[in-house]
């Protein structure tokens, strides 16, 4: 399964800010995206080569930030 969710660090944890549906001791790999990097990213190429859609705009910029 490989979900997107948002978390918060908190004393040297992450805390998932919805529910996570996982077995205990299950293990993941984590990528950080700093939330308001990603938005000014969205700002600066919005329009840039005419109007787009807002979730295009979005899956471009995932597909980019993938390993």
């Amino acid at each position: 399964m490989s979900k997107v969710i948002r978390v918060k660090y908190e004393k040297g944890v992450l805390k998932p800010l919805e529910p996570l549906e996982l077995p205990e001791g299950e293990e993941l790999l984590v990528k950080i995206i700093d939330v308001e990097e990603r938005i000014r990213k969205l700002q600066r190429y919005r329009g840039v080569l005419g109007p787009v859609d807002e979730g295009l705009l979005e899956e471009a910029i995932e597909e980019a930030e993938q390993l």
